[in-house]
């Protein structure tokens, strides 16, 4: 039996897992988009089912002026003592914090405060003693960081200080610190989280080092696998299971084909068979790929789900939302979502009234029957306030289809249709094509939507949305989306 790559498909980047008994968490960076960071549950390390977020609440989660690509970077989840603890960085206040819960299904407590530089937290537990480490610089440039802390308050116990270099990359990131056996291992991701991104390490019998790096430096990346699918493999986490395999979690891309470099769906979540040797880690070949055997001890098949409706969609907690959650605005029914629109609109660093699930497939079909009463009601193509394709009903019971790249945006198809209309959306890699009751509006690529325009390091989310400065709703009915087999 094989597995498919990513395992986890759509805008879920920067994965760091943990161990609690038999089952396996997972987490992902969530960047402006609330609640924060995503957490999924696994009984096997390849089939991953969403559980909730760490982030919950605007106590923990402030992402007022956040930029599109801003907001909450790089989680690290770790298992400790029989206590969960989730810690990242607000890049909003520049602000790195932990979090924990003693359920991992319920609730996680308010944020604790780590004075330490850098992003990409991560936590290291050992005789007692608490290690906080991020990336950061000194006199002789970037490099990995450590301190002690006190894990109740957050305080710095010791000064920070420098404990990995790398070896040469931009960027260093994603730091991680491991005991296994008798070395400690420093990992980290350099190059860039774009088509130069790289994992290296290094290994030493004493804590601070000085850490040898791995001869066969990098250990996974993609950056020399041009015309290949998947590309900038990189920052992740490594993990045993329970049967003794061994794991790598990482982010990749996907470009929209094999000379196609433009990738619109985001940083998703990949996963590498580790192998050892003489006490060094090699990941694969060194590249990740589209698919692996699965090892006979793990041997669970790999399900694969296509089709969502609000019921699924609820039930896997997927909704997101931008910068900040008004339940006011957003009442569900079991086959329905009524929108009270806002004044905010899609092109505002504000928070519009719009609930979103991530694009997942090149191949999707979105549709939804839209009772508009408000200025403008629909389905959106984010990427971000700059890039995003609208096809809405207005108050003038008119159907429109509107294409916004950077400083261009242009209503490029009309149709009178009333207030009450089907509106549908055919995706496949290289162009989206838009419907209102069954007539062709238009069409507009996909790379114009892609990162390689649009900058940052989000993905399309597929929104509802409604735009109204008196309040008035939209009903969404019937939401159907279908992804076609990959």
């Amino acid at each position: 039996m094989r597995y498919q790559n990513p395992i986890v498909r759509g805008m879920y980047p920067d994965p760091s897992v943990c161990r609690a008994g038999d089952r396996y968490y997972m987490v992902c960076s969530s960047m402006n988009y609330f609640p924060g960071v995503p957490l999924f549950e696994s009984e096997d390390m390849v089939n991953w089912k969403p559980i909730g977020h760490c982030l919950t609440r605007e106590s923990q989660l402030d992402l007022t002026g956040a930029e599109i690509s801003s907001g909450i970077f790089a989680p690290t989840i770790r298992y400790h003592e029989g206590r969960f603890y989730m810690v990242t960085t607000n890049a909003v206040h520049h602000e790195n914090f932990y979090v924990y819960t003693d359920d991992i299904y319920g609730e996680w407590s308010e944020p604790i405060f780590v004075k330490q530089e850098g992003i990409d937290p991560s936590l290291f537990f050992e005789d007692g003693r608490t290690y906080f480490i991020s990336n950061g610089g000194d006199e002789q440039g970037s490099c990995i960081i450590m301190s002690e802390i006190d894990l109740e308050t957050g305080e710095l116990l010791t000064e920070p200080k420098a404990l990995w270099r790398g070896t040469g990359g931009r960027f260093m990131e994603a730091p991680h610190l491991y005991k296994i056996g008798e070395y400690y291992y420093v990992l980290d991701a350099e190059g860039g989280t774009e088509y130069g991104h790289m994992v290296n390490y290094g290994r030493s019998k004493e804590l601070w080092g000085p850490f040898e790096p791995f001869p066969g430096n990098p250990v996974l990346t993609n950056r020399n696998l041009g015309g290949y699918l998947l590309q900038g493999a990189g920052h992740g986490d490594l993990l045993e299971d329970r049967h003794g395999n061994w794991w790598f979690v990482h982010l990749a891309f996907r470009q929209e084909d094999m000379w196609g470099t433009w990738h619109h769906l985001g940083r998703e979540t990949c996963l590498v068979p580790v192998e050892w040797k003489d006490g060094w880690f090699f990941m694969g070949n060194g590249t990740s790929s589209l698919s692996y055997d699965l090892p006979e001890r793990a041997a669970e098949p790999q399900k694969r789900s296509y089709r969502k409706n609000f019921a699924t969609l609820a039930e896997d907690r997927e909704w997101c939302f931008l910068r900040r959650f008004d339940a006011e605005r957003y009442a569900w029914e079991k086959d329905a979502l009524t929108l009270s629109g806002a004044s905010d609109s899609l092109f505002s660093k504000g928070s519009p009234t719009m609930a979103a699930v991530r694009q997942c497939e090149f191949r999707e079909t979105i549709s939804c029957r839209v009772e508009n009463r408000c200025q403008e009601a629909g389905l959106t193509l984010f990427m971000d306030e700059r890039h995003h394709y609208d096809l809405y009903l207005n108050d003038a019971g008119e159907a429109v289809l509107r294409l916004t790249v950077g400083s261009l945006s242009a209503e490029t198809g009309r149709k009178k249709v009333g207030a009450n209309a089907e509106l549908r959306i055919e995706a496949d890699e290289y162009r989206y094509a838009f419907y209102a009751d069954g007539g062709l509006l238009g069409s507009m690529e996909t790379k114009y939507l892609s990162t390689e325009v649009a900058g940052g390091f989000t993905g399309v989310v597929l929104g509802l949305y409604a735009v109204d400065e008196a309040g008035r709703r939209a009903a969404f009915r019937g939401l159907q989306i279908e992804h076609a087999e990959a």
